[in-house]
């Protein structure tokens, strides 16, 4: 690592730390917008950092300390004393976050505190967990009690999903450059003409998917916000919004060729549940206009023999990516119920590939011809038709299923608790469209915010859909965007009367 290297980065931190003193809620902003960053490490000390959880811990001390005296105000406010009983006043996903740092420490322990164990439980539990707290109190705070839908509260939710648009932007120009030229993808068969898929800033395919997907329901839902509030009127906030709208449908429009050009199909499957989820949701025209669609498109694809074939065979996971994923499952289910202590405590953080390697099969028989015949001649066939239909199969970091990849890592516990509170998300903002919404009347600021409310709904129907078959949490930036996600759906309930609590 080149003292320049080194250099740069000191030089970045400290405009960040500088930019965070004056102006907190632009530096957050920088930072959701630079979520890729984690891809930049260095060591401080020895020990290994990325600039994304170096910008996530230096917003969180400045926050701290800026209002450190009413946040310990408030904590006594938070703690009552009533017949002796201990009372403690709500907090969006409180209880929940608490879980979780008890369970994910706990899940080290079984790891014996290795250093890639910590390196993952800072990354992915204990650092998005800082950002949630400092969103919602940097942005949350315009969302309570007579500022509800008001001017603040909607420039405060559009300030976060302006920088989100903006690193949907970034990541998916430099995937349509890759596509375009070829340059700077990894992996020499992906860079090939032939089968090349783009990676954008990550290394593998699939990571623009997992990126992208979640963030193209949340920015069609701000199309949508945003399209309610034009006037035609030749005023500079009309121009603004204009000029949102043009740029919200170019990166949705760019953020879908990229996921369609890294061959995410798992993605684009989720986007699919969750348009239709936003559709059914939206309204009644827009309800019978979606299932219209989706009978239409459903027809055509099962009317024609090579896409249906072709759906089936990606749907019943009969496809070699399916069939890789099924021997994973099927490894992982071995490896957790082959004793008590790993089907309650899982492998522990970042020791999957060690915890499945006794029960790892080095490859499967994959029928790619699609033989009618293919079980009776793998058995009796001789060795060259056998090695032709081989498949070796590597040990990856995860199950790659979005409950299993929870268990293994939390234990039973951390995959319920999870569980729990994706549920209560879907939940919440449910409530919010039909407990809360359909109390307002005409074309208020409170009804507009429903689209937003679908997006974010959309956006964990992504994150489902494609964890049924990938890792849509465990990594530094889908990790952080989780969390983002869940702060930014608590505001909004927030404003419906709860408080914002440190």
């Amino acid at each position: 690592m080149s003292d320049i290297y080194i250099f740069l980065i000191l030089l970045f931190l400290i405009f960040y730390f500088i930019l965070a003193k004056i102006r907190l809620d632009w530096a957050v902003m920088l930072l959701i917008a630079a979520l890729p960053s984690y891809l930049i490490r260095f060591k401080i000390l020895g020990i290994p950092a990325t600039l994304l959880e170096a910008m996530i811990l230096i917003s969180f001390v400045v926050w701290f300390f800026k209002n450190y005296k009413d946040i310990l105000n408030k904590i006594k406010c938070r703690l009552k004393i009533k017949n002796w009983q201990l009372e403690i006043i709500s907090y969006p996903f409180g209880w929940e976050i608490i879980l979780l740092l008890f369970i994910s420490y706990a899940a080290l322990a079984v790891s014996e505190f290795s250093n890639s164990a910590m390196g993952v439980w800072k990354a992915y539990f204990f650092e998005p967990i800082l950002l949630f707290i400092v969103v919602l109190n940097v942005f949350g705070k315009h969302t309570t009690g007579a500022n509800l839908g008001q001017k603040k509260q909607i420039n405060s939710l559009e300030r976060i999903l302006w920088a989100l648009s903006l690193s949907a932007f970034t990541v998916s120009v430099f995937a349509i450059y890759q596509k375009i030229t070829g340059h700077f993808i990894p992996n020499e068969l992906w860079a090939a003409v032939e089968t090349r898929r783009i990676t954008s800033f990550f290394g593998y395919p699939n990571a623009v998917g997992l990126f992208l997907g979640q963030l193209v329901m949340v920015m069609i839902g701000y199309l949508i916000f945003n399209f309610q509030f034009l006037i035609p009127k030749q005023t500079t906030s009309y121009k603004l919004r204009v000029t949102k709208i043009i740029f919200l449908f170019l990166t949705i429009i760019l953020s879908l060729l990229a996921i369609y050009f890294a061959k995410s199909e798992g993605a684009l499957a989720g986007i699919a549940v969750g348009l239709i989820i936003f559709g059914i949701l939206a309204g009644r025209r827009i309800r019978w206009l979606t299932i219209l669609c989706s009978l239409v498109v459903g027809i055509g694809l099962f009317t024609g023999q090579p896409m249906r074939d072709y759906a089936a065979k990606k749907i019943t996971l009969q496809d070699l990516s399916g069939e890789i994923r099924q021997q994973q499952w099927r490894e992982t289910w071995q490896m957790l119920t082959s004793d008590s202590g790993r089907f309650l405590f899982g492998s522990g953080l970042a020791n999957y590939q060690q915890a499945i390697q006794p029960y790892h099969q080095e490859g499967i028989f994959f029928n790619r011809d699609n033989d009618p015949d293919f079980r009776r001649k793998i058995v009796l066939f001789d060795e060259n038709y056998k090695k032709k239909y081989w498949q070796p199969l590597e040990i990856y970091l995860y199950p790659h299923n979005i409950l299993l990849n929870f268990w293994t890592e939390l234990g039973i516990a951390g995959a319920l608790l999870f569980v729990w509170i994706i549920g209560k998300y879907l939940v919440i903002g449910i409530w919010n469209l039909f407990g809360y919404w359909s109390l307002e009347f005409g074309n208020s600021e409170r009804r507009k915010n429903k689209y937003l409310v679908l997006g974010l709904l959309g956006a964990m129907i992504v994150i489902i859909v494609h964890g049924v078959v990938d890792v849509p949490y465990f990594k530094n930036d889908l990790a952080v965007m989780f969390w983002l996600l869940a702060a930014i759906i608590s505001m909004l309930n927030i404003g419906r009367g709860a408080r914002v609590v440190e």
